[in-house]
């Protein structure tokens, strides 16, 4: 038999890749002879570059970028075939590059994320996936436009400064020194929120807290990505701030649609298409994803889901597993209606969770090893 293993990670545990294995590990206790084909996932956010890099045998590159606060730092990127890059902006400005008192959304910079792309262009790529998740900043893209070469002035004709606070000053943007590879380059962003750049659902409002600002200083970040708008709109001609997926990664989604040859679309299906998933369901029995929480959230477009409508189009059951699973009925129901057959938790009992961090490996593979053993029973 084929059994398709599609799982994204298990933050704070495993990667995608290890969780893949780990799967495909336990399935094989029970039934040996199974075709289990790895493939491990991810939604656009932070593992985005390695899960791609795994599934489709890739390499990583690495170089020295700008860090989210200013400071210089070693990043990746990914390369898939001859002209394909992968990047995330979590590598160069992500949140788990700062310790929780180190979060400060008025002066992280987006630079280092076009530092990554001007990389990928020196070497030839003219395909790039972009994932958007798990940012600290809030700048609207703007360091990543100036790593690229466009000038963003004050009123008096000087760059402004890193972060939010430099938006606070913007009066005007001249793309004349824009790297001129941009015009060629397709860019695929992976993007899973709908949230537009400013106001009460904008980037500030919404994730402006959890990247360290408190109710004042969200006031004024959405103030200056407002201001930022502004001056796109008279840069362009074209207002991009109400668009849907605009306030992703602190606004960088605006800066994508205003300034590049990008298309917006959901991080799964980004990933989905990048490995050929549907070459990989043809035959299959069975398909398994999963990760760490699946709970109501799962449904608006996240990695089980998007693997279950997938494989629902080919007619393959598909199932997940779950270091955290939904105890509503309703919302399994509705996991159900999406493809998602089933829902398994990994945990054989109770314990705390630190001991399931450490324990997913084995958790995993118990869990695949008896599901592996039941398929054999009733099939």
């Amino acid at each position: 038999m084929k059994v398709v293993i599609a799982p994204d990670s298990f933050k704070e545990s495993l990667s995608a890749a290890e969780v893949a294995a780990a799967i495909a590990a336990g399935w094989r206790m029970a039934l040996p002879a199974t075709e289990c084909i790895e493939l491990p996932m991810a939604d656009g956010g932070e593992g985005t570059t390695q899960a791609l890099v795994t599934a489709s045998g890739g390499r990583l590159e690495h170089c020295d970028v700008t860090g989210p606060l200013g400071e210089t730092m070693t990043a990746f990127w990914g390369r898939i075939g001859e002209h394909t890059a992968v990047i995330e902006c979590a590598a160069s400005g992500g949140l788990d590059l700062l310790a929780r008192d180190q979060r400060d959304p008025w002066r992280a910079t987006t630079r280092g994320t076009g530092e990554l792309i001007r990389a990928a262009l020196d070497v030839g790529m003219t395909d790039i996936i972009i994932g958007l998740g798990g940012s600290a900043t809030n700048d609207g893209g703007a360091g990543m436009m100036q790593a690229l070469g466009a000038r963003l002035l004050d009123d008096s004709g000087a760059e402004i400064g890193l972060g939010a606070e430099g938006l606070e000053k913007l009066a005007a943007i001249d793309l004349s020194g824009l790297d001129k590879r941009l015009k060629t380059a397709r860019f695929q962003v992976a993007c899973d929120v709908d949230n537009p750049l400013t106001g009460p659902n904008g980037a500030s409002a919404i994730f402006g807290p959890q990247k360290g600002a408190d109710e004042a200083l969200v006031k004024r970040m959405d103030a200056c990505l407002a201001n930022y708008a502004r001056v796109i709109t008279e840069c362009i001609g074209e207002k991009v701030d109400t668009i849907a997926g605009a306030g992703a990664a602190g606004g960088l989604g605006a800066a994508f649609l205003a300034f590049f040859n990008a298309s917006l679309k959901p991080g799964i299906e980004i990933m989905l298409d990048a490995v050929d998933m549907d070459s990989h369901l043809e035959g299959a029995d069975l398909v398994i994803t999963g990760e760490g929480r699946i709970d109501s959230q799962t449904e608006r477009g996240k990695t089980p889901v998007g693997v279950a409508r997938r494989a629902k189009r080919h007619g393959v059951p598909c199932i997940a597993l779950g270091g955290s699973v939904p105890d509503e009925v309703e919302v399994l129901e509705a996991l159900s209606k999406q493809g998602l057959k089933a829902v398994f938790p990994i945990l054989p009992g109770v314990m705390d969770l630190d001991q399931a961090l450490e324990q997913a490996d084995t958790n995993l593979k118990l869990c695949a090893r008896n599901l592996g053993a039941f398929w054999a029973l009733v099939r």
